[in-house]
């Protein structure tokens, strides 16, 4: 035998020798599923969303006004145009009386020209061919007809769209006019120009894209209520948390600003202008065109829960900490209970219709309302009984939440606790951003928690692996599946349940991580948008038991697991995380079920780099990958590949 030969012998003997022993050592898991032991309800608000005017959200975010400080109503009032010529700002016989500041454009036969840029927020973004819609309010000094020029501005500083505007008249009126862009642009800018000689005011001078989410004239940014419509969010919870005590009670989030007409709702500077002195953003208003009335309209469109939060009459207890006197809390109970009115309340009553003449006579069918954040010690109990109070006398069907504080355990957390079953909420809002670790370790959390006592509302929660700077990367999104197995598992306890924060502007942001990350034009969804999306859209309608060795699927051996049926389909569902670093064989036998079933869908989100993440130049480095399965003798058997999240929905 050739010395060659026998050596591709000998090796050819030892890779099958070793294949042979490491198909015998591969461990197979066996569950089972008792398909007769069909549990208690998940509630169909089980999986929702959270919004929060943080890293420009709203106003450069889901709201689609493209342009910043429209109404030149913030502290600088010049801040986000650059004025050229004669320009200057007056509020003496204004358009709005709750917004009362315009520009007053002159134009004497100046050689420079008379007019003003905005810069948008980190730019405007505009797309070849496609429409914006350009509005203005305006007035002349005198009858003469004057030209008001309007140019789209690329980030080459060329013109690539451009239409004038006669106006004529002394008393205020909107103008408008539609303009297509030549070019694609993530930071362009829009200029408007008085062309001749005379005074021209304006007001509210607005761009929006024509598309907008339902083609509702200047509504939302199409692209990203999509993304959580495509969510099927249970529950949808605004307008935030911290922005709702505001850092003084001066500055907190009052709804009935946020209502009637566009052009006269008061602005508000944002907390998150200058919270993080690292991450200062002077520009960062709330114009409030993105209000109550849009989240409650929004929340119908996606066939969600409204879930308001309203101010208890505390700051935020980090920062500001003021406190409105017990004796002086009524008019903020009486927010709470004009605000059900506004949303439920018949077209005859007052702030029903307010809410018929914004356009939508039929209720919104408010069933539940938060009342504080963040809050913790005596003064917040001491509040919140006395809405609770008023609530319950007025409105029995309307759920109440109340908070358990910033963290998720210790003595804040036990005394709030404490204090809430006190004072008999229907839930308490539990807030958690922690490590992967702590998520992985925690899918038992509410296995043990009193069932006699209110329902948890898992309000805000991230995972935050800080060994990457927050990244959304698939690490943090694999922990949140495994976590995310113990609430359904606990569905009698756990209610309701959304991510923090949902949107970030990838120019413009405060806080990390964040379910979905935007530039001016395109829309990032992440690992840990996909495994929301993967419960949201297989949450079931009952759980069933899930065991491995006649225990619950808690994390041994690096896996988690869940059932449900979903009654309305009749599906049994099934999802299972590997943590692991190795594949796992996995047996699930369904019993106790008459049918024989054959075939599941299977939906895999699963990455070799726990690292990886989506990015604005690559959103689809990690997605959701679809395949069947076959299914013999009413067992899924599978191979679950290394650090891995499957869905499994047998027909």
């Amino acid at each position: 035998m050739k010395p060659l030969f026998k050596k591709l012998i000998l090796f050819a003997t030892a890779f099958f020798t070793l294949s042979a022993l490491s198909a015998a050592d591969v461990t197979t898991y066996e569950m089972e599923l008792n398909a007769k032991k069909v549990g208690f309800p998940i509630q169909s608000t089980m999986y929702g969303i959270f919004f929060e005017d943080i890293n420009f959200g709203a106003d450069g975010g889901l709201y689609a006004e493209l342009v910043k400080n429209r109404s030149f109503e913030f502290t600088q009032p010049f801040m986000g145009w650059t004025p050229f010529g004669n320009i200057q700002i007056l509020d003496k016989a204004p358009c709005f009386e709750r917004n009362p500041h315009y520009a007053r454009l002159s134009n004497h036969g100046e050689l420079t020209r008379t007019g003003l840029d905005n810069e948008g927020f980190k730019g405007i973004g505009f797309k070849k061919g496609e429409t914006y819609n350009f509005s203005t309010y305006v007035r002349t000094e005198s009858d003469k007809a004057l030209k008001l020029r309007i140019e789209l501005i690329d980030s080459q500083n060329d013109i690539v769209a451009t239409k004038e505007i006669e106006v004529t008249g002394k008393d205020w009126h909107k103008v408008s006019e539609t303009l297509k862009p030549s070019v694609d642009d993530l930071h362009g800018r829009i200029r408007v120009i008085l062309v001749n000689q005379g005074i021209m005011d304006m007001d509210h001078i607005s761009l929006f894209p024509a598309k907008t989410w339902k083609d509702r004239p200047a509504g939302l940014r199409a692209d990203l209520a999509q993304a959580l419509n495509d969510l099927k969010p249970g529950v949808f919870r605004f307008p935030g948390g911290c922005i709702v005590e505001g850092t003084t009670l001066a500055t907190r989030y009052q709804w009935k600003n946020t209502i009637g007409q566009v052009e006269n709702r008061p602005i508000n500077i944002n907390r998150w202008n200058y919270t993080f002195p690292h991450k200062f953003f002077p520009d960062y208003y709330q114009s409030y065109g993105l209000g109550f009335f849009e989240f409650f309209q929004l929340s119908e469109d996606i066939g969600s829960e409204p879930l308001p939060v309203l101010s208890c009459g505390l700051s935020c207890q980090f920062e500001g900490n003021q406190c409105v006197a017990l004796d002086s809390i009524a008019p903020y109970v009486q927010d709470a209970l004009d605000l059900i009115e506004f949303a439920n309340g018949d077209v005859t009553t007052v702030w029903g219709k307010k809410r018929a003449e914004m356009g939508h006579p039929a209720p919104f069918h408010l069933k539940m309302m938060a009342i504080g954040n963040e809050q913790w010690g005596t003064v917040y109990p001491e509040r919140l009984k006395l809405f609770v109070s008023a609530l319950r006398k007025q409105h029995p069907e309307i759920k109440i939440i109340g908070s358990a504080g910033p963290s998720p355990d210790g003595d804040k957390f036990d005394t709030a606790w404490k204090e809430m079953k006190a004072i008999k909420t229907d839930l308490v809002d539990e807030h958690y951003y922690c490590s992967p670790e702590w998520f992985f370790s925690n899918a038992k959390r509410y296995d043990n928690y009193d069932r006699k006592g209110p329902k948890v509302f898992a309000g805000e929660y991230a995972s935050h692996d800080k060994t990457a700077k927050k990244d959304n990367n698939f690490l943090s999104a694999l922990s949140e599946a495994a976590f995310m197995t113990g609430l359904e598992r606990n569905a009698d306890m756990v209610q309701l349940a959304t991510y923090a924060p949902l949107f970030a502007h990838v120019d413009a942001w405060q806080w990390n991580p964040d379910l979905i990350w935007f530039d001016n034009v395109s829309i990032v969804k992440t690992p840990n948008y996909y495994v929301q999306q993967m419960y949201g859209l297989n949450k079931g309608t009952n759980i069933l038991p899930l065991t491995l060795n006649k225990e619950t699927i808690t994390g041994q051996e690096k896996l988690y697991g869940t059932a449900c049926f979903d009654s309305k389909n009749s599906e049994i569902i099934v999802k299972i995380v590997n943590s692991d670093t190795e594949a796992k064989t996995i047996k699930v036998k369904i019993t106790n079920y008459k049918m024989k079933l054959t075939t599941g869908d299977v939906t895999l989100l699963q990455a070799d780099d726990l690292k990886v993440k989506n990015e604005i130049a690559h959103p689809e480095n990690i997605v959701p990958q679809k395949s069947t399965i076959e299914i013999k003798d009413n067992v899924i058997e599978f191979t679950a590949k290394k650090q891995s999240f499957y869905v499994i929905r047998v027909r």
